[in-house]
């Protein structure tokens, strides 16, 4: 698997988004187990979750106990794998997402999700998503006294603005390592943000790479130049878009979300898929 630079260390190319795992229409745990089994043993080495990944108001934290558990049960070596986790987004239970971007709450919940991986400190910890109500740098500030106090490793943000990007940098003292925001051939509101990390070598993660859990099906048949290409290639659209987000810049790292084992083995394989230089402009265009 191609290697990428996250902060001080290097990770798979292409991550595993665990969402769709424990969400609506969430597969059993079986399945999802061996997504994850199958995924490590691809050689991918950076798990995407978050303490909202859930669906019922009393299983909080589901997708990181589930990671835990694969983890555990896996028979390989996991001593490389980065888990990255998120909060101050939250899921009452009625499908809706609200926001809590209050200082002591994150402060909190970094707690309880590092009791739900099994771990000391967590290996990435990133501020889901800006509360409206809750004034940014406060936010950030309290991600930044994690650091200090080593209760997490690495520190990023996610739905994130330049402007958020830049003001994080500043509070973190140059230590913000990642920025998830959404990014695909659907969805390129975020190509401002992913050439700032580009410049400034933070890791930028596009969550929903494919176009979301419900689009990511369709990816071919609403863009014709990846469906071409994938044709040209003998290989799925969703395998050229993830080659083609990796081609944008050297610090993009894709976090496809998966159910079941062989989409996530397809995913990884877009990290040795070589497009050309006139089939990435046509991927451009239609993007």
């Amino acid at each position: 698997m191609q290697q990428r630079t996250l902060g001080d260390i290097q990770v798979s190319a292409i991550g595993l988004g665990g969402m769709p795992m424990s969400i609506e229409g969430r597969p059993d745990e079986e399945r999802s187990i061996s997504t994850i089994h199958a995924a490590l043993e691809a050689g991918v080495t950076l798990i995407d979750t978050a303490d909202a990944y859930h669906r019922d108001a009393d299983e909080v934290g589901h997708n990181e106990s589930l990671i835990a558990k694969a983890l555990k049960s896996w028979g390989g070596d996991t001593s490389s794998v980065l888990v990255a986790t998120k909060g101050g987004h939250l899921r009452p239970g009625d499908g809706s997402w609200t926001l809590n971007g209050r200082p002591e709450y994150l402060k909190q919940a970094v707690k309880e999700s590092a009791r739900r991986l099994g771990v000391d400190a967590i290996g990435l910890y990133q501020f889901h998503r800006p509360d409206p109500e809750v004034d940014y740098a406060e936010s950030v500030g309290a991600i930044r006294d994690l650091l200090d106090e080593g209760v997490i490793v690495r520190a990023g943000i996610s739905n994130a603005t330049v402007e958020q990007i830049d003001l994080s940098q500043e509070i973190l003292g140059g230590r913000l390592v990642s920025v998830q925001n959404q990014f695909s051939p659907k969805f390129l509101s975020s190509r401002g943000e992913l050439e700032h990390c580009a410049k400034l070598g933070i890791a930028f993660l596009p969550w929903s790479p494919l176009g979301g859990i419900s689009d990511a099906s369709e990816l071919g048949s609403n863009h014709s130049a990846f469906a071409e290409v994938a044709k040209a290639h003998d290989v799925s659209p969703q395998q050229v878009a993830l080659a083609w987000e990796l081609s944008l810049a050297d610090v993009v790292i894709p976090i496809p979300g998966a159910s079941r084992p062989t989409s996530i083995e397809d995913s990884v394989k877009a990290a040795d898929l070589e497009l050309s230089d006139d089939e990435l402009k046509a991927l451009d265009a239609d993007a």
